[in-house]
């Protein structure tokens, strides 16, 4: 039975959300699978990927093949370099000691990657945030400058047009004293 490593789609329109799974070639792409191994989210940024190690490699080991997306997903957590490793081991190119301290400092780069992603992103979201704020502030500022010179230019309006009021009134009430 040729078996594949793939995804799974799950989620509404829009909101994609996977779960890796070893199926048979010939099944359907949401239908019966053998195991799961994982889960894929690609709208958070990392994407979130959670993945059985251990069960990727045996099932890499028993020959499956994995899609494209899927062989790019066990190449970012690194069970295609451990399958790798442990090739080598096999053929006794290297330790098993050799390999795991291999793995481990490709596993320790990998995450201190991904934790300056996650870091540069938070930071991204921050300024934009603090951008915004100023740039609202800003114009609040020039509407509240514009409202200010509006009330200014009525208040002076109608004081002149009290005082003229305030005129005419005594001047008509001047003619009629006079009378």
């Amino acid at each position: 039975m040729p078996t594949k490593i793939r995804l799974q789609r799950f989620g509404k329109k829009g909101q994609p959300f996977y779960h890796v799974v070893v199926a048979d070639s010939r099944a359907p792409r949401d239908g019966k699978f053998i195991e799961k191994l994982g889960v894929y989210n690609p709208k958070t940024n990392p994407a979130t990927i959670d993945l059985n190690l251990d069960r990727a490699m045996y099932w890499l080991g028993t020959g499956a093949q994995p899609t494209e997306t899927t062989r790019a997903i066990l190449s970012y957590k690194g069970a295609l370099y451990k399958h790798h490793l442990q090739g080598g081991v096999a053929k006794g190119a290297l330790t098993q000691e050799q390999a795991d301290a291999k793995f481990a400092a490709f596993t320790e780069g990998k995450n201190l990657k991904v934790l300056q992603k996650s870091q540069s992103v938070v930071a991204a979201k921050a300024d934009d945030v603090k951008n915004r704020l100023s740039e609202e502030a800003k114009k609040r500022e020039a509407i509240a400058k514009t409202i200010a010179e509006k009330r200014a230019a009525t208040n002076v309006a109608a004081a002149e047009a009290t005082a003229t009021e305030g005129g005419e009134a005594a001047a008509e009430e001047a003619p009629a004293e006079n009378a």
